[in-house]
């Protein structure tokens, strides 16, 4: 089968769990005998991408995604012609690049990206976040989850002193998306990496047709996985890791405020990852027993991760599907997080019970952090299977890539019976 993977997320320097997933994807299906380019951006430099992404197949640059402002924080409002404007732009590209490719998979910010494919193609997207209802993807404000229905009072997460003139733009903005993501959810197939983004979205838009939709998690890419588990060395005693963005929502600041002065004498932390919260939480947590190590390339973070004696992911957002609670489990480390998102439907991949806990509040999150650090690192023997991996659930992709063809050759036969009759 050919594949065209596409995302605005790529190339990078430095990729996020989004790009992440279309590079593990991608080269798993090369490994399978598919061929499979990625289309992706051409305003980040177009020499050396495939290799700068870790991506063993041919990269190739397809449209500019610069993003200017359009004034939107100035004026206070979402500006309804913005995000239709680069989902016109995205869709123009597949729709060039799209013959000879027996599939398009698109896994980026804007789910109204099929509204612009040709009906012809045979389109997938992925939605990897809440970015089906809300504009900023996350529904999270003032450090706390949104659960606020109203269109208009989106508002108050671009301009905290919205008047009505604004709150009718953006409502305007808010409507007009998710009426066009409906829309292209009922044209073209759709994969949710949760059934919680599902259900997220059907609160938004109940009356939409979601038929063509499937749930299917975010894949990891075990082989890997499970060869960073075997070289790792036995797990380090009270040694605490954290990996992700530094960044609101992400819970790492409300963790270590509520973790100071709680956790064992021998604990020890370290957060991997950048972002613009971290110059600011290592001025006040940093130390000898709590590290910040930036940003560190996946073998590394991997590595780290491996030999802990516990993975913390104290995401105060509701993550859709946590590739670093994935990662944790695959690689037989005993991981906290709080039972927010789609992260509870993950507790089907432990590999032992009790490996995954769940906390309601920061406050029990560090009570349980304190609890498995009282006893010994687990050595888990690495499994010779995981259930997340990309070889186990591809088999469910590539029977939603068929359908289109399965679909095209029953209108085929149809057809040849009417003439012939």
């Amino acid at each position: 089968m050919r594949i065209l993977m596409v995302s605005e997320d790529l190339p990078g320097e430095q990729i996020g769990g989004l790009g992440k997933h279309v590079v593990t994807l991608a080269n798993r299906l090369l490994a399978e005998g598919h061929e499979v380019d990625i289309l992706g951006r051409n305003d980040r430099g177009t020499e050396r991408c495939a290799g700068q992404i870790g991506f063993h197949g041919v990269f190739r640059p397809g449209f500019d995604y610069a993003r200017p402002g359009w004034k939107e924080l100035q004026l206070g409002v979402f500006n309804p012609l913005k995000r239709p404007y680069f989902a016109r732009k995205i869709g123009a590209a597949i729709n060039e690049h799209a013959a000879g490719y027996d599939v398009v998979h698109y896994h980026g910010h804007l789910p109204m990206v099929g509204l612009h494919v040709d009906e012809g193609v045979n389109y997938v997207q992925t939605r990897h976040d809440q970015g089906s209802e809300c504009l900023t993807h996350l529904r999270f404000r003032d450090g706390a989850v949104c659960d606020n229905l109203v269109p208009g009072d989106c508002s108050a997460c671009i301009s905290r002193e919205a008047g009505a003139l604004r709150k009718s733009v953006t409502a305007i903005a808010v409507n007009g998306y998710r009426s066009q993501t409906a829309r292209a959810f009922a044209r073209h197939k759709t994969v949710f990496v949760s059934d919680f983004l599902r259900r997220q979205f059907l609160r938004a838009v109940p009356d939409a047709d979601l038929s063509r939709c499937r749930v299917i998690h975010n894949f990891v890419d075990y082989p890997q996985l499970l060869g960073a588990a075997r070289a790792a060395p036995d797990p380090e005693a009270g040694h605490v890791v954290l990996v992700g963005r530094v960044d609101a929502g992400k819970g790492f600041g409300e963790f270590l405020a509520a973790a100071s002065g709680r956790l064992p004498p021998h604990a020890r932390l370290s957060i991997v990852g950048d972002g613009p919260q971290r110059a600011a939480l290592e001025a006040l947590h940093g130390n000898e027993r709590v590290r910040f190590l930036g940003w560190q390339d996946y073998r590394a973070a991997l590595a780290l991760s491996a030999r802990a004696h516990l993975c913390v992911v104290p995401s105060l957002c509701e993550e859709a599907c946590s590739t670093t609670v994935l990662e944790a489990l695959a690689l037989g480390r005993q991981c906290v997080a709080l039972a927010r998102g789609g992260t509870p439907e993950l507790a089907q991949y432990q590999a032992y019970d009790g490996q995954l806990r769940l906390a309601d509040s920061m406050d029990e999150l560090v009570e349980r952090v304190c609890a498995q650090l009282a006893e010994p690192p687990r050595r888990v023997a690495p499994a010779p299977g995981f259930g997340a991996d990309a070889g186990r659930l591809l088999p469910r992709l590539l029977e939603l890539y068929a359908e289109h063809t399965n679909l095209l050759d029953r209108h085929l036969h149809l057809e040849q019976r009417r003439h012939a009759g």
